[in-house]
């Protein structure tokens, strides 16, 4: 009898347990909301989720295999981890998603992992940090980098192995892109050391009529921006280049932006177009300080010499036209305003 009810109990125990679900539930608030819907997308799924007035949202969705999605609220995206089985719910204020975002619920541990990786990972690979570093500086801060995000992603044996597994798979191909990009970045600097004298330009037109030579700026700093109509990151620079522009108008300095738009590239092979398509653009944007075309676009004596492969470029020269910094700072960052406020503008 005493056997026999050990197994009845085990029986219901059992036959009570939970099955487990084969979807997963996602739901959660959004503070400063900027859309009225949120997307999930992944390589396989792309869902579609409703946010109420109050920045509340709730649905389901089945997947094959566990995945890292992408969540997107307007502009403005975060990684989710989802698996069958998860009810995950997600706070976050969209004025500052990397910082306030949270997860609570099962499966949290696994997202919550994912942000602070994503945290981690951006606060090592700072771009202003490695930009500044020597050569040999540099081969040592990868190293050093490497060895403390391998020992994050195996620091928890909880962790699904979807992420860590993938994280590290990712990590050479992550560090060799950015010891690759900012390898050439410090040799440029090495090659142009401060004080050096710059290459220059000559006779190169002019938005407001005739032509200038670098020449022509000598007495002033020059902050040169080399950029394109085509080139989305050029452009995201322009509202900083404008602020700067305001910040520094009575110092001696003079903002210079030199177009290398192309026939091909622009102007579809009409060199024309690609000039047309530079004075609107510099026209509807209201485009600040210097507004200047390349004489051979791409293959521009200064552009060569300068090694500008990509763009968009900053070079920051002083009033006798000798380097201050070949690769200098965006506008956008707040190294920028460092530099100029050291050489006392």
């Amino acid at each position: 009898m005493k056997n026999l009810f050990i197994f009845f109990c085990v029986l219901t125990i059992v036959s009570c347990k939970e099955e487990p679900k084969d979807y997963v539930t996602f739901s959660g608030k959004i503070e400063n909301n900027t859309s009225d819907s949120i997307l999930l997308r992944s390589r396989m799924l792309t869902k579609t989720i409703l946010v109420a007035p109050d920045g509340t949202f709730s649905d389901t969705l089945k997947i094959n295999d566990p995945e890292v999605f992408g969540f997107f609220n307007g502009n403005i995206a975060a990684p989710v981890f989802l698996k069958n089985g998860f009810d995950i719910k997600m706070n976050a204020d969209m004025d500052d998603l990397e910082k306030t975002v949270k997860f609570s619920g099962r499966g949290s541990e696994h997202n919550n992992y994912l942000t602070e990786q994503m945290q981690l990972e951006k606060k090592l690979l700072d771009q202003d940090k490695l930009s500044s570093l020597s050569s040999e500086g540099l081969n040592k801060e990868i190293e050093d980098i490497r060895k403390e995000l391998l020992a994050f992603y195996s620091r928890d044996k909880s962790i699904d192995s979807t992420l860590t597994s993938m994280a590290k798979a990712n990590l050479e191909p992550m560090l060799n892109m950015y010891h690759n990009y900012f390898a050439e970045t410090i040799a440029i600097r090495e090659q142009f050391p401060v004080g050096s004298p710059s290459p220059t330009f000559e006779n190169y037109e002019n938005h407001k009529g005739g032509t200038t030579s670098l020449s022509d700026l000598k007495g002033k700093y020059v902050y040169v921006d080399v950029w394109a109509t085509w080139c989305g990151p050029c452009i995201a620079e322009i509202p900083s280049l404008k602020e700067l522009d305001a910040k520094y108008a009575d110092k001696n300095i003079q903002f210079v932006s030199i177009s290398i738009d192309d026939a091909m590239r622009s102007g579809g092979g009409d060199l024309a177009v690609a000039k047309n398509k530079w004075r609107t653009m510099v026209e509807e944007e209201n485009l600040i300080g210097m507004q200047l075309f390349s004489d051979e676009n791409w293959q521009s004596k200064f552009v060569k010499d300068y090694k500008i492969n990509g763009i968009p470029r900053f070079i920051l020269i002083d009033p006798n036209g000798n380097v201050v910094d070949a690769n200098a700072p965006r506008p956008s960052s707040k190294k920028l305003v460092e530099l100029f406020d050291s050489l006392s503008i």
